[in-house]
């Protein structure tokens, strides 16, 4: 089975950083009126991105499920199971959050406890995540990875 590529290159790693960075963008537009450092327009754009991130949480999904498909190791298969049962969390906290915003008046606190969830939820899956690229190499090319020099170096 074949995984989600564009010129040999994962899709889905080019999609998530769009949910996440709106997501974390959500959460600082909430503090931003939280701590009165700006009007309600604030929140506002807070649902907005939010719910741009619910729609590219949803969006990066696909392929993150086409590359998932492809896993046979089965410790990585459970790291990829934990990795995808947390982001399908995410994303409907994160539309729950949408709801409650909708029916919630500015000063509401709830929205902006399930927002610091999300993000929390999303460290935990960003590292999930790295470990399945940078420990397991899934969506590495293995040609890549044969025609490397023996000697490993740290990128970091």
């Amino acid at each position: 089975m074949e995984s989600a590529r564009i010129a040999r290159h994962p899709i889905h790693p080019m999609l998530i950083p769009f949910p996440i960075a709106l997501w974390i963008f959500s959460l600082g537009c909430d503090l931003i009126y939280l701590f009165e450092l700006g009007g309600v327009v604030w929140k506002d754009i807070a649902l907005y991105t939010m719910a741009a991130g619910v729609a590219g949480g949803l969006l990066a999904a696909v392929p993150g499920f086409l590359d998932y498909r492809t896993l046979t190791e089965p410790r990585t298969v459970r790291l990829a199971q934990w990795h995808m049962g947390l982001n399908l969390t995410i994303v409907v906290l994160y539309s729950i959050n949408v709801g409650l915003r909708a029916v919630s008046t500015p000063n509401d606190i709830m929205p902006v406890m399930l927002s610091l969830l999300g993000v929390s939820l999303l460290g935990i899956s960003g590292w999930l995540g790295g470990e399945l690229v940078y420990v397991h190499g899934v969506g590495v090319e293995q040609s890549a990875v044969k025609s490397s020099p023996a000697k490993r170096q740290r990128a970091a």
